[in-house]
């Protein structure tokens, strides 16, 4: 810390140049550090740019260093880069006339020929940040917020790293899904030291001083047990008015709290974490557990088999099977596995037999035009669901808005008429993305989400009109 002070300089909240002079959460992680480090933080704690400014110093006095730092964009890439240039330009005049003369320095890089050490900002939406490197220091910023698969990118700057290398991932909440809250939950079993930075460890957060004898009783308890000051209260109070429900993401309060309220889930997150809750391991499996059953078929009742078909590759999308009871829209039952079109067909045949010849709903784009061929050839299944004389289900721009609302209204409602884990997981990694369009967060699957919507659509549809059997 005593180097960064002497030698870097940085550039204030108030616009002026400063050394870098380690804040309490700098000082933190610091003190904590270890090879591999994963920090979840409220905005603005300066961990970036302490990151930066610590595998600077690394680049410049370790030679044959390279240190690559991964911003979610390249618009943050290039902000992270000033910060670094700035280390560059404000060191003293003979290190770099001497030892640290660049050979180059552009917009995203700065080389160092004597010591064969180089620094370099890269955008995780390039799509080949790391690749072809072998790379001492690696700081992934904003990981939670990188387009794309995350874990794919991830696992190509991962094989660049050389085995003692550094490691910092480091982000604010986007949701209790994806890449960066997977290995935040799993750091007992990877080996990574966690660092969580609320925003009170920033001293410039603060406002108008609230008395004590004002306070809520979740601000009294959450002062004690923070020793928060009157003036934090105020500036927590001004952050609910002028954020709302941002407030928790944006400026955490608890990993657990931040993580659940941030991201942009398309169903209510209160609702399915309490559901999520309640349910229980189905009693009865099938198939190596691709099957699961809650509720076998009831004597003189109807059912509708959902079916969202896949390709069948180990890569891809799964397959997904929900069959609801009709009358309450009960979940019976669900299958999800990497399945191919003609042992899904002999599925769906199967247990829409079993469910009293269930009415069967196969939605018919992409690969469900081949489902749909094996049951009507191979199975002869006959109580088929058809839509305008044609058989399947076709989900469109403006079916599955409908699709998607009638599941979150069912989700609110009646939670208690679904029992599966797996679908839950969905439900909670269903988001709305940035063009408005909705599905699964990058690296996650929303099939059984759609098998149910479908399950529920045609329910409601059939509730209409008289059911006809082929």
């Amino acid at each position: 810390m005593g180097l960064a002070r002497v030698l870097l300089r940085v550039r204030d909240r108030k616009g002026s140049i400063i050394p870098l002079e380690a804040n309490r959460a700098q000082q933190a992680f610091e003190q904590r550090r270890g090879r591999q480090n994963i920090v979840l933080k409220a905005r603005q704690m300066g961990i970036s740019t302490w990151i930066a400014g610590r595998f600077f110093l690394k680049t410049i006095t370790q030679p044959g260093t390279l240190t690559v730092e991964v911003a979610h964009n390249r618009e943050a890439a290039e902000q992270i880069f000033r910060i670094v240039h700035r280390f560059y330009e404000l060191l003293p005049e003979g290190l770099r006339s001497g030892v640290l003369r660049a050979s180059r320095v552009n917009a995203r890089q700065i080389q160092f020929p004597e010591l064969d050490s180089e620094y370099r900002v890269e955008s995780a939406a390039d799509g080949n940040a790391g690749r072809g490197m072998t790379i001492q220091n690696l700081h992934c910023s904003e990981i939670a917020r990188w387009s794309g698969d995350a874990a794919e990118t991830m696992a190509s700057l991962g094989a660049a790293l050389v085995p003692n290398g550094e490691l910092v991932l480091e982000s604010t909440p986007n949701g209790a899904y994806g890449y960066f809250y997977d290995r935040w939950q799993r750091t007992e079993e990877t080996g990574m030291v966690r660092h969580f930075f609320p925003w009170w460890m920033e001293g410039a957060y603060a406002g108008p001083a609230v008395p004590e004898a004002d306070w809520t009783l979740e601000e009294s308890a959450l002062a004690e047990m923070n020793r928060l000051l009157p003036e934090q209260i105020g500036f927590r109070r001004q952050l609910h008015n002028n954020f709302r429900q941002m407030a928790a993401q944006e400026y955490a309060e608890s990993p657990e709290a931040c993580f659940l309220a941030s991201g942009n889930c398309v169903f209510d997150l209160d609702c399915i974490a309490k559901r999520a809750g309640q349910v229980h391991a189905p009693p009865e499996k099938r198939h190596n557990g691709q099957v699961w059953i809650w509720y076998p078929p009831q004597p003189g009742r109807t059912y509708v088999v959902g079916v969202d078909p896949a390709g069948g590759g180990t890569d891809g999308d799964y397959a997904s099977i929900q069959v609801v009871e009709q009358r309450s829209g009960l979940q019976c039952a669900e299958l999800r596995g990497h399945i191919a079109p003609p042992e899904l067909a002999k599925r769906c045949a199967e247990l829409a037999k079993e469910y009293n010849q269930a009415l069967l709903a196969v939605e018919r784009n992409n690969h469900g035009m081949a489902v749909l061929a094996y049951l009507n050839t191979i199975e002869r299944y006959p109580a088929i669901y058809e839509q305008r004389g044609q058989a399947g289900w076709l989900t469109t721009a403006v079916s599955r808005p409908a699709m998607i609302a009638q599941l979150g209204v069912a989700l609110t409602t009646w939670p208690e008429i679904f029992s599966s884990s797996r679908l839950l997981a969905e439900c909670r990694t269903f988001v709305r993305q940035s063009d408005g369009r909705t599905g699964a967060a990058a690296g996650m699957h929303d099939d059984c989400v759609m098998a149910m919507a479908l399950a529920l659509q045609v329910r409601a549809e059939m509730a209409e009109r008289p059911r006809v059997e082929r």
